[in-house]
């Protein structure tokens, strides 16, 4: 299917994350990053019209570009962090990571809420399940998955907690207990062959988790080296195996999302496309072939499900207006499916009459 979309061009802003923090509210983070380029590293606001138009509401200046954007959509406060940025559903924690160390922090005042961690491969992502109680952190080569444990309370921090402001974490210092970690999946080569890109829990159903892997194959004597592939897989967590898996396509997949209802899949993919996929069969819904003239650095649903935005370090923000789907049908397939099973049903009760049936 194809969607309605709207292209808009930003002057000397190259695009790294983006966050929405109301239905029709979107805070862009992008800028020239720590080279001496002259493009100005801003947080920017936008509104986003009906008509898939925006206007620039209000812009400040930070030190760095943001990588990495979430966003507390209760308390519509933006707080761009380090390279991997996600809250817990509740919002009361926040997890932060490098590229190989990752933190929890208490929200919103950020004081460290468990111990932190150090692992050997670069992080690229992490989500939380949607009771919070544990996190999932996607190195290049593995899953973590980790139990957060909180301590109990003893007098003396229940006394220094009084003194200190409301939502301060003093005296309860949590743990990660980490319960196994999750090996790259066999069945699209293993450790070596393919990385892990992105992690998302499913909103409402803690026993589905999606993972973007990009798999590199293998070099042909006397050929180019192949392009990565882009696969998107759909796990069950209880027994930590993979359900479903698809190729997005031919080149490697750079953002990822699931809408807040859980009713759809987003990416971007180096091949400057970006779609959306049914979270159950994992089938594509709808594409828009060259969104970008760069690989899309963002994508990201609004809250209500309405609009995806994407950005790129092109300077180009992209809204799409998601198409009405029912249970990952649009309706035009529906009503072709009808009408071809009419069609049939008249040929047949044609043939019968020749027949004389």
């Amino acid at each position: 299917m194809r969607p309605r979309h709207t292209q808009h061009s930003l002057t000397n802003f190259p695009i790294h994350s983006a966050a929405f923090v109301a239905s029709d509210r979107l805070v862009v983070g992008g800028g020239g990053g720590s080279t001496k380029s002259g493009i100005k590293n801003k947080l920017r606001l936008y509104s986003i019209g009906s008509d898939r138009s925006i206007e620039l509401k209000n812009e400040i200046e930070i030190e760095d570009a943001p990588t990495s954007m979430s966003a507390d959509l209760k308390a519509s406060s933006r707080h761009p962090l380090a390279k991997v940025t996600t809250f817990s559903p509740d919002c009361k924690l926040v997890a932060v990571a490098g590229c190989h160390n990752l933190s929890i922090l208490s929200f919103p005042n950020l004081e460290p809420a468990a111990s932190s961690i150090q692992l050997e491969k670069e992080i690229s992502d992490a989500t939380f399940s949607s009771t919070g109680e544990t996190l999932v952190v996607a190195t290049t080569h593995n899953l973590h998955v980790y139990s957060i444990k909180s301590r109990p309370e003893t007098s003396s921090s229940k006394k220094n907690r009084s003194k200190n402001k409301a939502g301060s974490s003093t005296g309860k210092m949590g743990t990660l207990e980490l319960l196994q970690a999750i090996e790259l999946p066999s069945s699209l080569g293993g450790s070596g062959a393919c990385t892990f890109r992105s992690a998302r829990y499913h909103p409402s159903n803690d026993s589905v988790m999606y993972t973007v892997i990009n798999t590199s194959p293998p070099r042909e004597r006397g050929r180019k080296t192949p392009a990565r592939q882009g696969y998107v897989l759909k796990w069950n967590t209880q027994t930590w195996t993979v359900e479903k898996q698809k190729k997005v396509g031919d080149k490697a997949l750079t953002a990822f999302d699931v809408s807040l209802d859980g009713r759809f899949l987003g990416y971007g993919s180096s091949d400057l496309s970006i779609g959306i996929l049914d979270p159950k069969t994992l089938t594509p819904l709808c594409t828009v072939l060259k969104a970008h003239e760069f690989p899309p650095t963002a994508v990201k649903f609004d809250p209500t499900t309405r609009v995806i935005a994407s950005g790129s370090v092109d300077n180009t923000l992209r809204i799409v207006t998601i198409p009405e789907v029912v249970g990952g049908f649009s309706w035009t397939i529906v009503i072709l499916a009808l009408v071809t099973a009419l069609i049939v049903l008249i040929a047949i009760a044609m043939q019968g009459k020749r027949l004389g049936w």
